[in-house]
């Protein structure tokens, strides 16, 4: 009798670190549906938000766009996709004349709904199952930090303490005696809120005519929900307690906005049986909120059979070091965060030309997440994003002058580190294809569909004479070849997901060699990943295990023997790598 083959193992056995991760912002990738442009609301550009000529507008990109290119990014090697946030936002918001749309997502009215510029919530279960038909993972873009701006201070917007403005006088600590027997937010017990009965401590809120009810669920239309002091400095006691440029502040404290927001997320785990969330704004929100949110995701998560449900945090950061980030891992519960710390260590290294020893310097500090090196292996890596630019944008800024073809070979050594090194890979939407933005935030978010907006139209794309004027979905791009290889060699080398990683040789005076080992977490096997981070060809000896002595190049520029036990010469063009599996014979 023959044996039924062996089932292929679920995508949801994959842990993070076996993941390529594609960002997207869905607004600016292909629009699939052009009959939801204006979201159904009637009016002109300041009603609805479309206007494919202005970066701060909708373009068009929904739902229907990107299930229509799940082909293009499986093409790639992508096994994850993570979206900015698709809830229905508050279509325009801003002072007069410097009014943006909702485009990316991020000013939430109903967080129960898919915004109808984007498609409905029957598009996005039908998305959903369309890349777990393929064993792609959904990751979504969730915010508990704030709201759209939709409450209003009749005094004023700067920020006011806790100190000039406690909660038990209305407006200053002379003021009238209000919310008597409140013992302040470090009782976060259900009994020391109720006593929490009047807004207007520091300001007086209100919400425009017009705007009353906008919120879903319907709690969150009740300014007692909010922390309502004004605007954050992005410093001390207001970057917890202020107004995210403008947007209405929850006070997460609030054992009411815990159990919403645990309510709100875990159901878009159980009605659509997504894979994962990205946090936004994680480091503004107390430690209390994340300590009971996250194990709450995880246990729903657990039930609907998703073993492996991905929660990494935003933490944003400007430092290699990566101290800052891990005490949201060890305080605040978060199993992972964005790494900025690595992107700011390839960028020192690619775009300031710092010696590269600041990555190995970075990489000795996986030590201080919470599960130490095992757990930094499921960080997700990128290179640039949606806020700071691209990566490509920050090493043109970091160099003057350079050429498009250096540019190209820095962006390429980036990615042959992004894809190799430890860590969990994200590509931002566009990469793929050579573009090279103007600056940060809405500079950085390009169209991938045929563009009208004349500030993306005359951007100097890489690998390509197209411009973003085009369709930009080249099979054939030189970084989408090179991503596409990468990530075929990391899935069929466990090591490069998995493995451990340890430094072999680096230069700590000048750009130059940088070279790590991994090893097979079953088999020990080595694999050798060494870079040249200069602008010169280099010939060089590294380290590597003393058993080896034959390599097997998997990528870029590798010898196929050692010079003796315990060391390898490379020879490695400007900005060229090396990656190889070890032999012992």
């Amino acid at each position: 009798m023959n044996e039924a083959p062996a089932q292929a193992p679920s995508f949801r056995e994959r842990p993070a670190e076996d993941e390529v991760v594609y960002f997207v912002l869905p607004d600016r990738f292909s629009n699939g549906d052009a009959s939801n442009d204006t979201g159904g609301i009637e009016g002109g550009r300041l009603d609805h938000g479309f206007d494919p000529a202005h970066k701060g507008f909708y373009h068009g990109g929904d739902l229907a766009g990107l299930t229509g290119k799940l082909d293009y990014l499986e093409g790639m090697g992508v096994t994850a996709i993570w979206f900015a946030p698709i809830f229905e936002n508050k279509p325009v918001q801003g002072p007069e004349g410097d009014e943006s749309a909702g485009y990316h997502g991020y000013w939430v009215t109903d967080f129960t709904s898919i915004d109808p510029h984007f498609g409905t919530n029957e598009e996005f279960k039908a998305f959903v199952d369309a890349a777990h038909a393929r064993g792609m993972k959904v990751y979504m873009d969730i915010i508990t930090n704030h709201t759209a701006d939709v409450i209003q201070y009749e005094e004023g917007y700067d920020y006011r303490s806790l100190a000039d403005f406690p909660y038990s006088r209305r407006g200053g600590s002379e003021g009238e005696l209000i919310n008597e027997g409140f013992a302040g937010d470090s009782d976060q017990s259900v009994e020391n809120f109720a006593k929490l009965t009047s807004p207007d401590f520091a300001y007086t809120p209100y919400i425009p005519q017009g705007e009353t009810g906008v919120k879903v669920p319907a709690w969150l239309n009740d300014p007692i929900y909010y922390h309502n002091r004004g605007s954050t400095t992005f410093s001390g006691e207001s970057s917890r307690y202020g107004d995210f440029a403008g947007l209405d502040d929850l006070y997460t404290e609030h054992p009411r906005v815990v159990e919403g927001m645990i309510d709100i997320y875990a159901s878009w785990i159980t009605r659509f049986g997504i894979d994962g969330f990205r946090i936004d704004t994680a480091k503004h929100v107390n430690s209390e909120f994340w300590q009971a949110f996250v194990p709450a995701m995880q246990e729903t998560a657990e039930a609907k059979g998703i073993p492996n449900f991905l929660i990494f945090g935003e933490v944003y950061s400007d430092s290699p070091n990566s101290g800052f980030l891990a005490q949201f891992t060890r305080r605040d519960g978060f199993p992972a965060v964005l790494d900025f710390a690595f992107q700011s260590a390839i960028r020192a290294s690619l775009g300031k030309n710092a010696p590269p020893s600041v990555i190995v310097d970075m990489f000795d500090g996986d030590v201080n997440y919470e599960g130490g090196e095992a757990a930094a292996r499921k960080m997700p890596t990128f290179l640039g994003n949606h806020d700071m630019g691209r990566f490509s944008t920050l090493v043109k800024a970091d160099n003057p002058g350079i050429s498009r073809d250096e540019l190209l070979a820095r962006v390429k050594l980036g990615h042959a580190m992004l894809m190799s090194l430890r860590g969990n890979p994200v590509i931002y939407y566009g990469d793929e294809q050579g573009f090279v933005g103007d600056g940060w935030d809405q500079a950085a978010r390009e169209d991938m569909f045929p563009s009208l907006t004349e500030s993306y139209n005359d951007n100097d794309l890489i690998g390509t004479d197209a411009t973003t004027a085009q369709d930009n979905f080249d099979r054939s791009h030189p970084l989408y070849v090179l991503i596409s290889e990468l990530a075929a060699i990391r899935a069929k080398h466990p090591a490069l997901r998995r493995g451990t990683q340890a430094v072999r040789s680096y230069n700590d005076e000048a750009p130059g060699l940088v070279s790590f080992s991994r090893f097979d977490p079953e088999t020990g096997a080595e694999y050798l990943l060494a870079f040249n981070t200069s602008d010169t060809a280099i010939e060089v000896n590294s380290a590597i295990g003393y058993k080896t002595n034959a390599l097997k190049t998997l990528s870029g520029n590798c010898p196929a023997t050692v010079v003796a036990p315990g060391s390898v010469r490379l020879s490695l063009p400007a900005f060229g790598w090396c990656i190889a599996k070890a032999r012992s014979n």
